[in-house]
């Protein structure tokens, strides 16, 4: 099958170029550095070059690739995750304007089917601790979260209604492995490392994980199966992060996290990350078990942590 993969070289982009081209597909990858291409090819695809802003030459690149399937795995996060900063905005930017040239750009060159990637820990904190598909997404998320929801839902439903395409969007958990902030030198696992990413207040905001390989394996599967719809695409134990953060720091060798009272955490980090941290749902991955026929070979954080970092 012809594949077109928007972020063909980004943390989860890669292992999905790797997956597809094994999976015996014709892949086009596209990047908006010229460096990176070259390790598109390598991997055994055909590279272009392009920004999604310039709709002119996505449009073009699109058309030329002629793909059945589009896959937008397009963010643009910075080096450091740091919440109390506005990190979201560029990313939030490729997820209203990127998305709508991309949508166009499909529908265009005839695709059949488009698979965007979301994120499956902007539920409404209310009620159970796991939702699945059908729960609300956060209705009135704190400080700059609110742009951060405002743009997944933009994307989210351009691809979900996009005209004469199948839409079909993965909400993927936190991820960890190669590349990521959860990888040795990442910003995450620095600040672990300092003990400065405690667990706040009873810690009982629960957190999905999803290694970046088992990311990789639901856009091969979304490919070519399932309805149009949403998936959660997680691990299969989410947790509180009083749970999973203690494993995490020991995987790394690292001391075990502080402990921090929300008001403490509150006057140091601000409002907004302390209820983010605090009330947060996890996710289900039953749907995309049973419809995608996908399932994470890292099936819980818990040997991942330790298997992704070498410990």
């Amino acid at each position: 099958m012809k594949v077109f993969v928007a972020g063909a070289s980004g943390v989860v982009g890669r292992p999905t170029v790797r997956r597809l081209v094994a999976a015996g597909h014709d892949l086009v990858g596209m990047t908006r550095r010229e460096e990176r291409a070259g390790e598109i090819r390598e991997a055994g695809a055909e590279a272009v070059v392009c920004d999604v802003f310039d709709a002119d030459a996505l449009n073009a690149a699109v058309a030329a690739a002629r793909p059945e399937v589009v896959i937008h795995a397009l963010t643009a996060l910075p080096p450091r995750f740091d919440p109390k900063s506005d990190y979201l905005a560029a990313t939030n930017r490729v997820r209203e304007e990127g998305t709508r040239n991309l949508v166009a750009a499909a529908e265009a060159a005839g695709a059949r089917r488009i698979v965007a990637e979301s994120v499956a820990f902007f539920y409404e904190p209310e009620g159970g601790w796991v939702k699945d598909e059908e729960a609300p997404l956060f209705r009135d998320p704190p400080g700059r979260f609110a742009a951060g929801r405002d743009a997944l839902v933009s994307l989210e439903r351009q691809v979900l209604e996009a005209e004469g395409l199948e839409g079909v969007v993965l909400r993927f958990g936190w991820f960890y492995g190669p590349g990521t902030y959860y990888d040795r030198g990442g910003s995450v696992a620095e600040e672990v490392a300092k003990r400065r990413y405690p667990v706040i207040g009873k810690g009982q905001g629960t957190f999905s994980h999803v290694h970046v390989d088992d990311a990789a394996a639901a856009y091969v599967a979304a490919v070519d199966r399932g309805s149009p719809g949403v998936y959660n695409i997680v691990d299969d134990e989410p947790a509180p992060l009083c749970a999973w953060l203690p494993v995490y720091a020991e995987a790394l060798e690292a001391k075990s996290p502080r402990r921090v009272p929300a008001w403490l955490a509150r006057l140091v980090a601000g409002k907004d990350l302390v209820a983010t941290a605090t009330t947060m749902r996890g996710a289900s991955n039953t749907k995309a078990k049973r419809e995608l026929g996908w399932q994470p070979e890292h099936s819980s954080w818990r040997e991942g942590f330790a298997a992704s970092l070498g410990a």
